[in-house]
């Protein structure tokens, strides 16, 4: 007996451009494809005002052997060109490794789409998406991800869409969709919805304590404004036909044949078994902890096993028959007992959260460290605090920036009982640093208030779900710890989802762990303090989920935070009020920026004197504001009173002490201040007439003056008499004259009240 499996061989059509475009949110949104990257299976280019965005797809044409899983990568590509930006590097000038704001796109984007592929192909598939020109107007985040959706929409990959995304900003209480980067700097949300035409699938957000209310509202809204692109995108869908498919047969013999069905044959008994035994091994007792749930499981794939040999089974078939049954058949189980009796495999209420521990101060030498368990996910963060030179740095199309929170998060292979490499951060612990970071940043206190560059890195002790929101509550109490003036504790934890192919039946889950993270389940974090939330990431494993969800999920979210808010407050109530004695001093205050370059100096040999000798970092924004850190008292004293006396304005009629620096025929210049000089002429050295400044002081001799003039070009003039601190100088009558005055010549033009310039007396 011989069939035919079809398979295909294609090729491309070359045609010209194809172009669509719809007005969406008040500007015009363009689809253009048929010009470039014609040997992808699908390339299209989408302009938003004049943000350009190349997503290219491609899917290889055979199976990966030996995955059991969808090998779908999505990279995202920023080219500096698209800003008319040259890399800042003297020595590298090629783009190189993405930054962890590429990262950070390509995740969102990705979460967005995976949930929508279908089937269970093995097939590579890749989503590149280039930005080509960037406006510095329109977020390209947002063109990416309606780009993705386009060209999977024509690609011929077997894909559910299309969906769309938008952002969302607020600005004095009223939404803006698709913000311009002026309007995100002003808002106090920050929000990201990706969706079908009716369902949600993704949602990134920070936002500044915005309420569960007002934050579903915006995702509502969100959804419905993006209805715009998804209707382009289904027209172009409609329009395109990308493929032309060259159908051969391949002869499939008869024991080919046989096999197959021996194997269909084969799940259908092994699910037939699984049907009647799950529920006794894993509900036959609340399997409290990780090890009790991987065993349980171990069990059920050993007795499956054993079963299917007594049924006269091959060992290599019932590996077969174990592999492919028995994860689908757990998750199947755990679904039906969570919808329709509430119970969970360790034993849990469908809100209960599991045993929560805080702990403060644990470690000897850093400046503050905080340790946070919610059951097996344990968490070690640690924070570090200095000087505002040690900033961040960064360069990209949004342009060049720096940072002065950074909080770094780490995944060792110990924290889940295994051996791996350790080759650095992954984009996964990229993507779960960046959302502990986006959740404290609206707590942090301003520059002006804490100068500080603070750096947080969280260590995964354990992980058993959700060690990025373990990580955003370790990170906050290693910050009070710290002494970091924080507004208000900000805790988070996951919301969890078990549901029905159809959405049918379904309920939301507090604080989910291993097994409860399966198929038609979402991973909903939320953080936020007592008054608000600060932070969303939803990711699912359905194709969307409905308002109804949504809402449900806000509602135990915040129920939930509130409940380990409460945990941290037993730990530690508030931010220290003083820093660990190992941290650095800062001490700030603000001068005159036209004075800047009196503390800078020619070439920055002043600053540089005054770092050299009193051990401390300068650093001075543009607006005036100084700050000067260092760990030694002494040294911190003497270069803020070296700065100050530097950029003090002085005053007619003040007097102050000072030390004879250097001397001239007409008189003596006096040290006011390091680098800052005033003259006093010899008829004002003493009550009567003296001979030569040298007969009355000596270089070094500290004196007391008055300021007699200061003129337009900021020269001072001073002078000693009428001073009785001078008394001790004049007694003898030191450096009087007797005969006729000397001979002084013409008086020469103007000098410079700091040290080295040309020497001009006052005038009379």
């Amino acid at each position: 007996m011989v069939l035919f499996e079809s398979f295909y061989f294609e090729f491309k059509i070359m045609s010209k451009e194809q172009i669509f475009a719809t007005e969406w949110l008040g500007r015009p949104l363009t689809f253009k494809t048929g010009k470039l990257a014609q040997q992808a299976d699908a390339a299209v280019i989408v302009q938003y005002g004049d943000t350009v965005v190349l997503a290219t797809v491609v899917e290889s044409k055979n199976d990966r052997e030996g995955i059991d899983y969808f090998p779908l990568s999505v990279d995202f590509e920023e080219k500096l060109y698209a800003a008319g930006i040259i890399k800042g590097s003297r020595w590298v000038k090629r783009e190189g490794r993405p930054t962890d704001e590429a990262i950070l796109s390509g995740r969102m984007v990705d979460r967005s789409i995976r949930p929508l592929f279908t089937g269970v192909s093995r097939k590579d598939t890749q989503v590149i998406l280039t930005v080509l020109s960037a406006d510095g107007e329109n977020d390209f985040d947002i063109v990416a991800l309606v780009a993705a959706s386009a060209a999977l929409s024509v690609s011929g990959v077997k894909w559910d869409g299309p969906i769309a995304g938008i952002r969302v900003g607020r600005v004095d209480g009223k939404f803006i969709f698709n913000p311009t980067y002026l309007e995100r700097a002003e808002s106090d949300l920050d929000l990201i919805v990706a969706g079908t035409a009716d369902k949600t699938i993704m949602i990134e957000a920070g936002a500044k304590e915005v309420n569960e209310d007002d934050m579903y509202e915006a995702i509502i809204q969100g959804q419905e404004q993006m209805q715009g692109a998804i209707k382009l995108i289904n027209e172009f869908k409609a329009a395109i036909q990308p493929r032309v498919k060259t159908i051969f047969a391949k002869n499939i013999s008869d024991d080919e044949i046989k096999s197959g069905e021996e194997k269909e044959a084969l799940i259908v008994k092994a699910n037939a078994w699984l049907a009647q035994n799950v529920e006794k091994t894993l509900f036959n007792k609340e399997h409290y902890t990780k090890g009790e749930r991987k065993l349980a499981v171990e069990i059920i794939k050993h007795d499956l096993d054993d079963y299917l040999f007594n049924e006269g089974i091959g060992k290599d078939h019932r590996a077969f028959a174990v592999k492919k049954t028995v994860e689908a058949a757990i998750d199947a189980e755990i679904t039906k007992q969570i919808t329709k009796n509430k119970r969970r495999v360790d034993g849990r209420r469908i809100d209960e959260i599991r045993a929560l521990e805080a702990d403060v101060e644990i470690l000897p030498r850093n400046h503050g460290a905080g340790l946070f368990s919610r059951g097996e996910t344990q968490v070690l963060s640690v924070t570090t605090l200095g000087a505002p030179g040690l900033v961040q740095h960064l360069e990209g199309l949004e342009g060049v920036s720096t940072k002065r929170f950074m909080h770094h998060y780490n995944f060792p292979p110990f924290s889940v009982g295994e051996t791996g490499f350790m080759r650095g951060p992954g984009r996964r612990d990229i993507g779960h640093g960046a959302l502990a970071e986006k959740a404290l940043e609206p707590v942090l206190p301003s520059k002006e208030d804490f100068p500080y560059t603070i750096r947080v890195v969280s260590e995964t002790m354990g992980s058993n779900g959700s060690s990025s929101m373990a990580s955003t509550v370790a990170a906050c109490l290693s910050l009070m710890d710290a002494g970091v003036p924080i507004k208000k504790a900000v805790a988070g934890l996951a919301i969890g989802l078990a549901s029905n192919d159809d959405m049918s039946e379904w309920e939301v889950l507090t604080d989910i762990q291993d097994l409860e993270d399966g198929k038609g389940g979402m991973d909903f974090k939320v953080t936020g303090t007592e008054d608000g939330i600060t932070a969303i990431q939803l990711d699912t494993k359905t194709n969307g989920i409905t308002r109804e969800i949504i809402k449900e999920a806000l509602k135990k979210g915040r129920n939930g935070r509130l409940e380990i808010l409460e945990i941290m407050k037993q730990s530690l109530a508030a931010p220290r009020a003083e820093l660990s004695k190992y941290a650095p001093r800062i001490e700030s205050f603000r001068i005159n920026p036209e004075k800047i370059r009196d503390v800078i100096g020619s070439g920055g040999k002043i600053i540089n004197k005054i770092i050299e000798e009193t051990g401390v970092s300068i650093d001075i924004d543009d607006d005036g504001l100084v700050m000067i850190c260092s760990t030694d008292a002494d040294g911190m004293t003497r270069a803020v009173a070296w700065v100050k006396d530097l950029t003090r304005e002085f005053e007619v009629g003040e007097i102050l002490k000072g030390k004879a620096v250097r001397f001239m025929d007409f008189g003596v210049f006096v040290e006011l201040a390091p680098g800052r000089d005033g003259m006093v002429h010899v008829s004002n050295m003493a009550p009567y007439r003296v001979g030569k400044p040298s007969d009355v002081l000596n270089i070094g001799d500290e004196v007391y003056v008055r300021i007699a003039e200061i003129d337009d070009k900021g020269r001072v003039n001073l002078t000693m008499n009428g001073l009785p601190e001078n008394e001790n100088i004049w007694k003898d009558k030191k450096g009087m004259q007797t005969g006729p005055a000397p001979e002084r010549g013409p008086r020469p033009g103007g000098y410079n009240n700091s040290r080295g310039g040309d020497s001009r007396p006052p005038r009379r």
